[in-house]
């Protein structure tokens, strides 16, 4: 019913009646307490939207190392690049690979040819007649 483990339950059960309600009290979980105070965090979130570009960086691309750095910048905390990763999950944010295009690009010609050519390239069913 409560989705937890029967030992669990009688765990709560011993310290309820060793110490009453304040024994299944819930309390915090033990662990270091974070670097960076909430309102730390919202800043740091609005300066993530705003784009890496203009927080100094060449180009718009946020990576760890990069948030690492604008951390230890901005509010003098430091964070190894890899657990900058756990605290971004914490705030909710996801990670995203941009879609590597070349510059060269060109997106007309490429719908011509997918409309076009593609169509009389692409293998048929054993049997079917081309057009």
């Amino acid at each position: 019913m409560l989705g937890v483990d029967r030992r669990t339950v009688r765990a709560w059960k011993a310290a309820y009646r060793k110490k009453g309600s304040e024994g299944i009290r819930a309390r915090p979980s033990p662990g270091r307490p974070p670097k960076l105070r909430p309102a730390q965090a919202r800043r740091l979130e609005a300066m993530l939207l705003r784009g890496a570009a203009r927080a100094g960086f060449a180009g718009d691309l946020w990576t760890c190392a990069r948030v690492a750095e604008l951390i230890g910048g901005r509010f003098g905390v430091s964070y190894h690049p890899s657990h900058v990763w756990r605290l971004l999950r914490s705030m909710g944010w996801s990670c995203q690979r941009p879609a590597r295009r070349a510059i060269e690009r060109d997106e007309t010609a490429i719908g011509q040819w997918v409309r076009g050519r593609w169509p009389a390239l692409k293998k048929r069913p054993a049997g079917s007649v081309r057009t």
